[in-house]
């Protein structure tokens, strides 16, 4: 029970600071009647924030690795609060940027610290430990919205920043006193066997770098996070071009516009899926659970282009994607630390986890092809062309070149062993 109570602190944790990501849309307009700055010039912001939450995480798990998780998580709870303060603040586009960049670097050392927390306490269940840990990422925004949404009706957006920045702040910093390092504790606590594929040698991150299948990873993970971005940041204009933005849906008796609808929906979705996929592939395996996820995603983008012009397959279709989508962060961390091992966990998780940054940096590019092509077409078949590619990347690629670098590692590993044991007869004989 020690280590699940560790797992629930960095669940709250990752839900305090969910609000960076996923309530940000509801300053946006606000921010923009008050200055008269574009939402353009706004939403950089968000892009600033995205990048600094993404391709700053190695270096974070990199302190985590060296000196534990709490003073990493106490920093990063701190640069979540000062940020969101500095945003009711922020007179000018620069402050509103340098505050994204703050807030964006404590998030990133508290999500890098306890994803990589959960694949250290959990090496039995990795998928399962990341999947709950991503999920209170994915849907911790859930309960503080609507209060933040009141706040900003009824006192003005700046006081919901200030105080809501200030509240989220001091709990992270407060959780993060309990935090104790797995490197050490893990030793005196005995985890049940497991029959994935998992590296018995630890390696730094310098030598995964140079390794070939975390690249394959990599590249994976860029191709599967683009298209869902994609979904995220698009939503809204396809409901709009699609024309079925307000159509009333109604799904058992509750009935809301659709693209509400969708929106509601998706963000249970994006949730739950975390730990579900996460648990599926601690049963059967990460490229099998891959394979299936990144399959049932390409059809699911390719189906939304063809009948999401329907409101009711719009609401269920988009509800699939995201479904198909947000697994991606259980089962890609806990396949690092299953093919490199469990002490540098936090910085090697955090290298990969930098494909979100990059992909992000592709979206921009599903405007220019609308714009340039005049339909959304060519951007849902590239979408699902990628997922599609990756699903067989897992299957024919990933799957082979992960059972022979396991089995190398273990048989290098085996022959030291002999080595020393050799050396240790000779000097006693």
């Amino acid at each position: 029970m020690f280590r699940w109570g560790q797992l629930l602190i960095g669940v709250l944790c990752m839900a305090m600071i969910a609000n960076l990501q996923y309530g940000w849309t509801l300053f946006v307009n606000p921010i923009s009647d008050k200055y008269g700055w574009s939402r353009a010039a706004i939403q950089i912001a968000f892009t600033i924030f995205v990048l600094t939450e993404t391709w700053l995480v190695p270096v974070e798990g990199y302190l985590v690795d060296k000196f534990g998780p709490r003073p990493v998580v106490l920093g990063g709870g701190l640069l979540c609060g000062l940020g969101w303060v500095m945003n009711s603040y922020a007179d000018s586009l620069t402050l509103l940027y340098i505050a994204a960049a703050v807030s964006g670097l404590g998030a990133g050392a508290v999500y890098g610290t306890c994803v990589g927390n959960a694949l250290k306490w959990f090496p039995d269940r990795r998928g399962l430990a990341a999947g709950i840990t991503a999920a209170g990422f994915g849907a911790g925004s859930a309960l503080t919205i609507l209060p933040i949404t009141a706040m900003i009706k009824s006192s003005g957006y700046e006081s919901a920043f200030f105080y809501f920045g200030i509240g989220q702040g001091v709990i992270v910093m407060l959780a993060a006193l309990a935090l104790l390092d797995p490197n050490k504790v893990m030793k005196t606590l005995k985890t049940a066997a497991t029959s994935l594929q998992q590296s018995r040698r630890d390696y730094a991150p310098t030598e995964v770098l140079r390794k070939p299948v975390f690249w394959v990873m990599y590249l994976m993970f860029v191709m599967v996070a683009a298209g869902g971005l994609m979904a995220t940041a698009q939503l809204a204009p396809i409901a709009k071009d699609f024309k079925i933005a307000d159509v009333p849906v109604s799904i058992m008796g509750l009935a809301l516009p659709a693209l509400t609808f969708a929106m509601a929906i998706d963000r249970v979705l994006n949730g739950l899926t975390r730990p579900f996929f996460g648990w599926v592939s601690d049963k059967i395996g990460r490229e099998q659970t891959m394979f299936v996820a990144f399959a049932v995603e390409a059809a699911s983008i390719y189906g939304l282009y063809h009948l999401g012009h329907n409101p009711l397959a719009f609401v269920l279709l988009t509800g699939l994607v995201f479904f198909a989508w947000g697994e991606i962060y259980s089962l890609f961390p806990s396949t690092c630390a299953d093919t490199f091992g469990s002490k540098f966990a936090a910085s090697n998780a955090g290298m990969l986890y930098t494909a979100k940054g990059t992909a992000s940096l592709l979206v921009p590019l599903s405007s220019v092809l609308v714009t340039s092509s005049g339909s959304w077409e060519t951007v849902f078949t590239v979408a699902a062309v990628m997922n599609a590619v990756a699903a067989l990347m897992a299957w024919f690629v990933l799957r082979p070149m992960r059972r022979t670098f396991i089995e190398r590692a273990r048989q290098q590993g085996a022959a030291l062993e002999a080595k020393d044991a050799k050396s240790y007869a000779g000097g006693t004989a």
